[in-house]
Protein backbone atom coordinates (compact mmCIF):
# COMPACT_ATOMS: atom_id res chain seq x y z
CA UNK A 1 0.00 0.00 0.00
CA UNK A 2 2.73 2.37 0.49
CA UNK A 3 4.43 1.88 -2.78
CA UNK A 4 0.63 3.07 -4.37
CA UNK A 5 0.86 5.84 -1.73
CA UNK A 6 4.37 6.97 -3.12
CA UNK A 7 3.28 6.40 -6.64
CA UNK A 8 0.61 9.13 -6.25
CA UNK A 9 2.87 11.13 -4.93
CA UNK A 10 5.02 10.72 -8.36
CA UNK A 11 1.96 11.25 -10.09
CA UNK A 12 1.19 14.40 -8.84
CA UNK A 13 4.47 15.79 -9.11
CA UNK A 14 4.56 14.28 -12.73
CA UNK A 15 1.31 16.22 -13.43
CA UNK A 16 2.07 19.66 -12.03
CA UNK A 17 5.83 20.02 -13.29
CA UNK A 18 5.56 18.30 -16.77
CA UNK A 19 3.57 21.28 -18.41
CA UNK A 20 5.04 24.27 -16.30
CA UNK A 21 8.59 24.94 -17.23
CA UNK A 22 10.29 23.89 -14.28
CA UNK A 23 11.58 20.40 -15.65
CA UNK A 24 9.62 17.23 -14.49
CA UNK A 25 12.16 14.81 -14.64
CA UNK A 26 14.61 17.05 -12.63
CA UNK A 27 11.89 17.22 -9.96
CA UNK A 28 11.36 13.29 -10.17
CA UNK A 29 15.02 12.67 -9.86
CA UNK A 30 14.93 15.16 -6.66
CA UNK A 31 11.83 13.86 -4.86
CA UNK A 32 13.32 10.60 -5.63
CA UNK A 33 16.22 11.02 -2.93
CA UNK A 34 13.84 11.87 -0.23
CA UNK A 35 10.94 9.42 -0.94
CA UNK A 36 12.52 6.09 -2.68
CA UNK A 37 9.97 3.84 -4.40
CA UNK A 38 11.03 0.16 -3.34
CA UNK A 39 11.08 -1.22 -6.73
CA UNK A 40 14.49 -2.06 -9.03
CA UNK A 41 16.68 0.50 -10.79
CA UNK A 42 14.94 -1.25 -14.33
CA UNK A 43 11.65 -0.44 -12.90
CA UNK A 44 12.57 3.05 -11.70
CA UNK A 45 14.30 3.96 -15.18
CA UNK A 46 11.11 2.48 -17.06
CA UNK A 47 8.33 4.45 -14.46
CA UNK A 48 10.46 8.04 -14.97
CA UNK A 49 9.45 7.45 -18.52
CA UNK A 50 6.23 5.97 -18.82
CA UNK A 51 4.55 7.52 -16.21
CA UNK A 52 4.71 10.76 -18.66
CA UNK A 53 1.98 9.31 -20.70
CA UNK A 54 -0.42 10.18 -18.38
CA UNK A 55 0.04 13.66 -19.07
CA UNK A 56 0.19 12.82 -22.96
CA UNK A 57 -3.22 11.89 -22.63
CA UNK A 58 -4.48 15.12 -21.25
CA UNK A 59 -3.30 17.33 -23.81
CA UNK A 60 -4.82 14.76 -26.32
CA UNK A 61 -7.84 15.43 -24.50
CA UNK A 62 -7.98 19.16 -24.00
CA UNK A 63 -6.88 19.86 -27.72
CA UNK A 64 -8.76 17.34 -29.76
CA UNK A 65 -10.31 19.71 -32.02
CA UNK A 66 -6.94 21.50 -32.59
CA UNK A 67 -5.03 18.13 -33.43
CA UNK A 68 -6.84 15.53 -34.54
CA UNK A 69 -6.76 16.42 -38.17
CA UNK A 70 -10.27 14.78 -39.82
CA UNK A 71 -14.01 16.30 -38.99
CA UNK A 72 -16.51 13.42 -40.42
CA UNK A 73 -19.09 15.97 -39.77
CA UNK A 74 -18.35 18.18 -42.56
CA UNK A 75 -16.67 18.21 -46.15
CA UNK A 76 -13.90 18.31 -47.03
CA UNK A 77 -13.55 15.39 -44.19
CA UNK A 78 -9.46 16.59 -44.16
CA UNK A 79 -8.45 19.41 -41.79
CA UNK A 80 -5.43 20.74 -43.70
CA UNK A 81 -4.06 23.09 -41.22
CA UNK A 82 -3.60 20.23 -38.82
CA UNK A 83 -1.96 17.82 -41.30
CA UNK A 84 0.27 20.86 -42.11
CA UNK A 85 0.74 20.88 -38.06
CA UNK A 86 1.64 17.56 -37.90
CA UNK A 87 4.03 17.73 -40.66
CA UNK A 88 6.15 20.86 -38.48
CA UNK A 89 5.87 18.77 -35.63
CA UNK A 90 7.41 15.82 -37.43
CA UNK A 91 10.52 17.95 -38.50
CA UNK A 92 10.80 19.47 -34.90
CA UNK A 93 11.50 16.07 -33.98
CA UNK A 94 14.14 14.95 -36.15
CA UNK A 95 17.42 15.99 -33.90
CA UNK A 96 15.71 14.22 -30.85
CA UNK A 97 15.33 11.23 -33.14
CA UNK A 98 18.66 11.51 -34.47
CA UNK A 99 20.88 12.09 -31.66
CA UNK A 100 18.85 11.68 -28.75
CA UNK A 101 17.41 7.91 -29.03
CA UNK A 102 20.59 6.77 -29.94
CA UNK A 103 22.42 8.49 -27.24
CA UNK A 104 19.81 8.02 -24.56
CA UNK A 105 21.63 5.28 -22.38
CA UNK A 106 24.82 7.44 -22.34
CA UNK A 107 23.12 10.75 -21.80
CA UNK A 108 21.71 9.15 -18.77
CA UNK A 109 24.41 7.84 -17.47
CA UNK A 110 26.49 10.89 -17.44
CA UNK A 111 23.67 13.60 -16.37
CA UNK A 112 21.03 12.28 -14.81
CA UNK A 113 22.41 13.23 -11.00
CA UNK A 114 21.55 16.05 -8.55
CA UNK A 115 24.64 18.45 -9.90
CA UNK A 116 23.40 18.42 -13.35
CA UNK A 117 19.72 19.12 -12.42
CA UNK A 118 20.54 21.75 -10.31
CA UNK A 119 22.58 23.37 -12.82
CA UNK A 120 20.56 23.30 -15.26
CA UNK A 121 17.89 24.16 -13.35
CA UNK A 122 19.44 27.47 -12.90
CA UNK A 123 21.03 28.18 -16.36
CA UNK A 124 17.23 28.03 -17.87
CA UNK A 125 16.21 29.80 -15.00
CA UNK A 126 18.61 33.09 -15.54
CA UNK A 127 17.47 32.32 -19.61
CA UNK A 128 14.16 33.03 -18.99
CA UNK A 129 14.63 36.33 -17.35
CA UNK A 130 16.81 37.31 -19.88
CA UNK A 131 14.55 36.45 -22.72
CA UNK A 132 11.44 37.57 -20.83
CA UNK A 133 13.12 41.28 -20.07
CA UNK A 134 14.24 41.44 -24.06
CA UNK A 135 10.36 40.37 -24.75
CA UNK A 136 9.36 43.71 -23.05
CA UNK A 137 11.04 45.55 -26.36
CA UNK A 138 9.87 43.15 -28.63
CA UNK A 139 6.32 42.65 -30.02
CA UNK A 140 5.95 38.93 -31.62
CA UNK A 141 5.59 37.84 -35.23
CA UNK A 142 3.86 35.18 -34.71
CA UNK A 143 0.56 34.77 -32.84
CA UNK A 144 -0.92 31.28 -34.25
CA UNK A 145 0.14 27.71 -34.58
CA UNK A 146 -0.19 28.85 -38.46
CA UNK A 147 2.61 31.15 -38.50
CA UNK A 148 5.50 28.77 -37.11
CA UNK A 149 7.42 28.14 -40.35
CA UNK A 150 9.34 24.73 -40.74
CA UNK A 151 12.83 26.37 -40.11
CA UNK A 152 11.44 27.59 -36.48
CA UNK A 153 9.95 24.11 -35.85
CA UNK A 154 13.35 22.74 -36.45
CA UNK A 155 15.10 24.98 -34.00
CA UNK A 156 12.38 24.08 -31.43
CA UNK A 157 12.97 20.54 -31.66
CA UNK A 158 16.97 21.50 -31.26
CA UNK A 159 16.19 23.19 -28.07
CA UNK A 160 13.64 19.95 -27.07
CA UNK A 161 16.87 17.57 -28.03
CA UNK A 162 19.09 20.23 -25.26
CA UNK A 163 16.30 19.29 -22.77
CA UNK A 164 16.84 15.75 -23.67
CA UNK A 165 20.43 15.62 -22.84
CA UNK A 166 20.48 17.48 -20.05
CA UNK A 167 17.72 17.01 -16.64
CA UNK A 168 16.39 19.45 -15.13
CA UNK A 169 16.37 21.87 -18.36
CA UNK A 170 12.43 21.19 -19.12
CA UNK A 171 11.47 19.98 -22.56
CA UNK A 172 8.38 22.28 -22.23
CA UNK A 173 10.46 24.93 -20.53
CA UNK A 174 13.18 24.63 -23.29
CA UNK A 175 11.21 24.98 -26.19
CA UNK A 176 9.08 28.06 -24.67
CA UNK A 177 12.42 29.33 -24.49
CA UNK A 178 13.40 28.94 -28.33
CA UNK A 179 9.91 29.43 -29.94
CA UNK A 180 10.09 32.61 -27.56
CA UNK A 181 13.46 33.48 -29.59
CA UNK A 182 12.33 33.49 -32.24
CA UNK A 183 9.53 35.90 -32.13
CA UNK A 184 6.73 33.19 -31.34
CA UNK A 185 3.83 34.32 -28.84
CA UNK A 186 3.67 32.77 -25.45
CA UNK A 187 0.39 31.15 -26.36
CA UNK A 188 1.76 29.70 -29.31
CA UNK A 189 5.16 28.55 -27.83
CA UNK A 190 3.18 27.06 -25.01
CA UNK A 191 0.48 24.40 -27.55
CA UNK A 192 3.22 23.88 -29.86
CA UNK A 193 5.18 22.23 -26.99
CA UNK A 194 1.84 20.43 -25.52
CA UNK A 195 1.59 19.14 -29.29
CA UNK A 196 5.36 18.42 -29.55
CA UNK A 197 5.41 16.62 -26.55
CA UNK A 198 2.86 14.15 -28.15
CA UNK A 199 4.90 12.02 -30.53
CA UNK A 200 7.99 12.24 -28.35
CA UNK A 201 6.93 11.45 -24.91
CA UNK A 202 4.91 8.81 -26.78
CA UNK A 203 7.87 7.15 -28.70
CA UNK A 204 9.64 7.55 -25.47
CA UNK A 205 7.31 5.67 -22.99
CA UNK A 206 6.51 2.63 -25.87
CA UNK A 207 10.47 2.62 -26.43
CA UNK A 208 11.12 2.36 -22.38
CA UNK A 209 7.87 -0.43 -22.51
CA UNK A 210 9.43 -2.39 -24.94
CA UNK A 211 12.94 -2.42 -23.55
CA UNK A 212 11.74 -3.35 -20.16
CA UNK A 213 10.09 -6.43 -22.13
CA UNK A 214 6.87 -5.47 -20.45
CA UNK A 215 7.83 -8.22 -17.78
CA UNK A 216 6.00 -6.09 -14.88
CA UNK A 217 4.37 -8.13 -12.07
CA UNK A 218 1.24 -7.28 -10.19
CA UNK A 219 2.80 -4.64 -8.01
CA UNK A 220 4.90 -2.66 -10.58
CA UNK A 221 1.69 -2.75 -13.27
CA UNK A 222 -0.68 -1.21 -10.00
CA UNK A 223 2.47 1.95 -8.96
CA UNK A 224 2.91 2.25 -13.13
CA UNK A 225 -0.94 2.90 -13.63
CA UNK A 226 -1.82 4.48 -10.49
CA UNK A 227 1.34 7.26 -11.49
CA UNK A 228 -0.29 7.21 -14.91
CA UNK A 229 -3.86 8.06 -13.74
CA UNK A 230 -2.71 10.82 -11.47
CA UNK A 231 -0.68 12.73 -13.57
CA UNK A 232 -3.73 12.86 -16.24
CA UNK A 233 -5.47 14.63 -13.83
CA UNK A 234 -2.49 17.10 -12.09
CA UNK A 235 -1.62 17.80 -16.04
CA UNK A 236 -5.28 18.37 -17.09
CA UNK A 237 -5.71 20.87 -14.02
CA UNK A 238 -1.73 22.47 -14.58
CA UNK A 239 -2.54 22.94 -18.69
CA UNK A 240 -5.43 24.71 -18.00
CA UNK A 241 -3.97 26.88 -15.30
CA UNK A 242 -1.33 27.63 -17.87
CA UNK A 243 -3.16 28.85 -21.00
CA UNK A 244 -5.28 30.95 -18.40
CA UNK A 245 -2.01 32.37 -16.90
CA UNK A 246 0.57 32.74 -19.72
CA UNK A 247 -2.30 35.58 -21.48
CA UNK A 248 -1.88 38.05 -18.55
CA UNK A 249 1.56 36.86 -17.26
CA UNK A 250 5.00 36.36 -18.36
CA UNK A 251 7.49 33.51 -17.82
CA UNK A 252 9.44 35.18 -15.20
CA UNK A 253 7.85 33.55 -11.90
CA UNK A 254 9.03 29.98 -13.54
CA UNK A 255 12.52 31.18 -14.13
CA UNK A 256 12.90 32.82 -10.12
CA UNK A 257 11.38 29.51 -9.07
CA UNK A 258 14.19 27.27 -11.21
CA UNK A 259 16.79 29.29 -9.56
CA UNK A 260 16.00 29.76 -5.58
CA UNK A 261 15.31 25.68 -6.41
CA UNK A 262 18.71 24.65 -8.04
CA UNK A 263 20.35 26.74 -5.48
CA UNK A 264 18.72 25.28 -2.11
CA UNK A 265 19.39 21.83 -4.31
CA UNK A 266 22.89 22.73 -4.59
CA UNK A 267 23.72 23.83 -0.76
CA UNK A 268 21.62 21.09 0.36
CA UNK A 269 23.25 18.76 -0.85
CA UNK A 270 26.79 20.02 -0.80
CA UNK A 271 25.60 20.50 2.86
CA UNK A 272 25.22 16.96 3.06
CA UNK A 273 28.39 16.07 0.99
Amino acid sequence: MIEILKAVLFGIVQGITEWLPVSSTGHMILVNEFVTLNVTPEFWDAFLVVIQFGSILAVVVLFWNKIFPFDFKKKPVIKKDIFVLWFKIAVACIPAIVIGLPFDDVFSELFYNYVCVAVALIVFGVLFLLVENRNKRVKPKVTDLAGVTYKMAFVIGIWQLVAAVFPGTSRSGATIIGALLLGISRTTAAEFTFFLAIPVMFGASLLKLLKFGLAFSSTEWSILLVGMAVAFGGSVAVIRFLMGYIKKHDFKVFGWYRIVLGVVVLGYFMFLA
